[in-house]
């Protein structure tokens, strides 16, 4: 099925019932017994690690959770991309997104109460090949900017209810 197909089958189905639009995620995360740092995550289907690099305490086995989140913006960026492409007919052969992050450690370990834990900026650059001209694929960033569900929780504030059993 193409990004096409998915996007007029998901607007028929909005369309019939708002309703079909909301859509939940979720991810189960333990830590590994024995470690002081890995922890498995299940999504739906699939499993994945997660662990700090050694100097964090870790055993650098797997990327660690905030590079995660860089590879949700980057991949979602993406997959974004992808979308708001086929969805406006935009000729895209290519599409590579780097992003990196930078976070003062004050923070994370309590060193400061003054400085934030995440990341103090983040910084995406975007690659895009094919025959478009360049206004055109800067339209398509601007969708994507506006529409990249993992950039608007970077950018805006949601609300996060934490519980403990």
């Amino acid at each position: 099925m193409s990004l096409t197909d998915v996007i007029e089958g998901t607007k028929t189905a909005v369309d019939a019932d708002p309703r079909n639009a909301a859509v939940s995620f979720s991810v189960a995360n333990a830590l590994i017994p024995g470690t002081a740092t890995r922890v498995d995550v299940r999504v739906r289907d699939h499993s994945l690690t997660v662990d700090e690099p050694a100097a964090l305490g870790g055993t650098d086995t797997a990327a660690n959770p905030v590079e995660y989140a860089l590879a949700a913006l980057g991949s979602c960026q993406v997959i974004t991309y992808q979308f708001w492409a086929a969805k406006l007919g935009v000729p895209l052969d290519g599409v590579k997104v780097t992003v990196d992050g930078d976070i003062d450690l004050h923070g994370f370990f309590g060193f400061s109460e003054s400085t934030r834990p995440g990341f103090g900026e983040v910084r995406v650059s975007v690659e895009l090949s094919g025959p478009a001209g360049a206004e055109v694929y800067e339209d398509l960033k601007r969708q994507v900017d506006e529409h990249c569900p993992v950039l608007d929780l970077f950018r805006n504030e949601t609300p996060v209810k934490t519980s403990v059993a």
